[in-house]
């Protein structure tokens, strides 16, 4: 595949955006060229298009399949397997959301649940305990209005994006 200019600057700038997020860069690169692929694509064919060794696209298709980003289709006449993206950014981005809040949210709450029910408390300073508490309640009030935010359909949730920007502007001139 021969990537135009704004192909190529689209997938670079998404893997620097991926690297700052804590995102292998190669694997935030084939994310971004499956995304803009026309048809499914082979490992080698990624490998080809952005000039990068085969075992590190197949590392990177495994990363990006156990964050169900990307997926094997069977090509009729094709023994390889080839590999797709949804190209539905509401999809993409429900997927990165449950995918984060699974490794870094969840295990954060756990964490902070324990520490609040350890006996070892008492021995803690009471703003310590008292800013624990306060955190874990934060995260579970962002959590609870994440949760129900991805529950509705895209349409729905941009109404509400909408409505929350207007009285957001609204609040600030007042």
């Amino acid at each position: 595949m021969k990537l135009t200019p704004i192909s190529e600057r689209f997938i670079l700038h998404w893997g620097e955006m991926g690297s700052r997020w804590g995102v292998n860069r190669t694997v935030a690169q084939i994310h971004a060229l499956l995304y803009l692929a026309e048809k499914p694509m082979a490992a080698d064919e990624i490998a080809e298009t952005l000039a990068i060794a085969r075992s590190n696209v197949s590392n990177s298709l495994k990363e990006l399949q156990s964050w169900r980003l990307a997926r094997v289709v069977h090509m009729i006449g094709e023994r390889r397997d080839h590999f797709e993206t949804s190209k539905d950014i509401w999809e993409l981005f429900r997927l990165i959301v449950e995918g984060r809040r699974q490794r870094e949210v969840d295990p954060t709450l756990t964490m902070l649940r324990d520490c609040l029910m350890s006996p070892e408390l008492e021995q803690e300073p009471k703003e310590s305990a008292k800013l624990i508490q306060e955190t874990l309640e934060f995260i579970e009030t962002m959590t609870t209005w994440l949760d129900e935010m991805l529950r509705l359909k895209p349409e729905t949730l941009t109404k509400a994006l909408d409505i929350g920007a207007r009285i957001s502007r609204t609040v600030r001139r007042k």
